[in-house]
């Protein structure tokens, strides 16, 4: 069993488990056509300030919002710390699923995210002299307590990484098309 250095925080159990069924019919629905893809939406509304509610599929609004010292309201994570929660959640659900597929259990499984940034461009109003503009580094701490020695741990880390979408959305040139409508 594997154990990090700081003790889980959230999960004091076995992590509730997926259902292995569904796992195995969407695994066998994405050999059947391996060149499928989906295409997903959100619309973003601009409610005033800089909190946006963003509208993704049925579900309540998702906001975000900046900082005070990014003269924000302080009510939501800013874009950035957004794009890190999905990070950390498309990891969590890969090293799940992957953990389920290979028969382990886990009993907790924590993901600390940072990122480094420059921001005094102020989104293109600041210093605009040349410099990286987002993240210039993103660091991932996986706390996993599982059934399995470490080099199993490991290479379970490194498997959902290397399929993870957002992880491959962070780390790969994406066509972006931003226009007028």
């Amino acid at each position: 069993m594997s154990q990090s250095a700081t003790a889980p925080t959230a999960m004091i159990s076995c992590l509730q488990p997926i259902d292995r069924t569904g796992l195995e019919a969407l695994i066998e629905k994405g050999k059947a056509d391996p060149t499928a893809i989906k295409t997903l939406k959100c619309k973003t509304i601009a409610e005033g300030r800089f909190r946006h509610l963003n509208m993704i599929r049925n579900l309540p609004p998702y906001i975000v919002d900046e900082p005070p010292g990014l003269l924000g309201d302080d009510t939501a994570p800013n874009p950035s710390e957004a794009s890190l929660a999905a990070l950390g959640s498309c990891l969590a659900v890969g090293i799940h699923a992957n953990a389920v597929a290979q028969n382990l259990t886990i009993q907790s499984l924590e993901l600390e995210l940072e990122a480094d940034i420059n921001i005094t461009a102020v989104w293109g109003t600041g210093d605009t002299s040349p410099k990286p503009v987002g993240f210039d580094a993103v660091r991932v701490k996986v706390n996993l307590i599982a059934d399995a020695p470490q080099d199993q741990i490991d290479a379970l880390i490194a498997h959902a990484t290397k399929w993870s979408p957002v992880a491959n959305t962070f780390t790969k040139p994406v066509a972006l098309d931003v226009k007028a409508a």
